[in-house]
């Protein structure tokens, strides 16, 4: 004998069946979402001691081990060799320095000829991508040492406008943030300019008081290495006569020919001797 078919009730234990698999969906979905928040909030909270371990043993190098600039101007004698030509003067002229602040800025700021991402400071700066999404050059370097971690949270983001700048944490990078900009692609100024000023712009937010820049935008996006060094280093003396707080913005220079700007340009923004740049002397044509 056949029984009638109910229907009502197997349509009611399909409605559970959905409804416990949408849940569990959802469920499993919000625990995917949610890891990278955890681990932030563990991380963010973690004693320095106990965080080194997430990094190779010696693997870091601590801001009392990156000589300011004006020792690193004691070591290497060979950069008052170095001689600002005149489109450097026309750059230079467009910033009024506070004269009497020039031996306590030069302590200030540093060049750093190495890996960004062993720096253990409060915050590196990221030449990102419009999407946020790991590429090649530092900002595959940095999510490389960062772990996934960091590209999740990232995600969470929806992208970053040109010059404009937003935070992550630095997970399993020494430093304890990672301050994503991204560079103009059109060579504009004011966009180049932007990344500076946003990516300062968080210095009291995030406490802030130590901050390493690479050379934003001078790669693949084709900005003029010099205008760029003299961007960044305007900005930077700007930001420090203002910010008494700050304790050292480091530019990390890779390429030989950023070492060589940023050793010429810093003695104009950062002097450590008396010179004076708008007579004329020591101009290279």
């Amino acid at each position: 004998m056949i029984l009638p078919v109910d229907r009502a009730f197997f349509s009611n234990i399909y409605r559970v069946y959905r409804t416990c698999k949408i849940r569990c969906f959802s469920l499993e979905k919000m625990t995917s979402q949610t890891k990278w928040k955890i681990e932030k909030n563990r991380i963010d909270n973690m004693p320095l001691e106990e965080k080194r371990q997430l990094y190779k043993p010696g693997d870091y190098i601590i801001l009392d081990k990156v000589d300011p600039w004006c020792k690193f101007v004691i070591k290497n004698k060979d950069i008052e060799m170095l001689k600002h030509t005149l489109d450097d003067l026309t750059e230079f002229e467009k910033i009024k320095l506070d004269s009497s602040k020039d031996k306590e800025l030069s302590e200030k700021v540093s060049i750093f000829q190495g890996d960004i991402t062993k720096l253990e400071i409060d915050a590196i700066v990221n030449a990102a991508n419009s999407r946020l999404i790991a590429g090649g050059g530092v900002d595959g370097a940095i999510h490389r040492a960062a772990g996934p971690f960091l590209q999740e949270e990232c995600n969470s983001l929806h992208g970053c406008a040109t010059g404009d700048a937003k935070v992550t944490s630095g997970y399993n990078l020494p430093a304890k943030y990672v301050i994503h900009t991204v560079g103009p692609r059109d060579g504009s100024v004011k966009d180049l300019q932007s990344c500076y000023d946003k990516s300062l712009s968080f210095h009291h937010e995030y406490k802030i008081k130590s901050i390493a820049f690479p050379c934003i935008a001078t790669g693949i996006y084709g900005f003029p290495n010099r205008l760029a060094a003299h961007i960044a280093l305007r900005t930077a003396r700007k930001f420090l006569e203002a910010n008494e707080d700050m304790e050292r913005i480091i530019f990390c220079t890779f390429m030989p020919v950023d070492v060589d700007i940023y050793k010429t340009l810093m003695q104009m923004y950062f002097p450590v001797h008396a010179w004076h740049y708008n007579d004329g002397a020591s101009v290279s044509e």
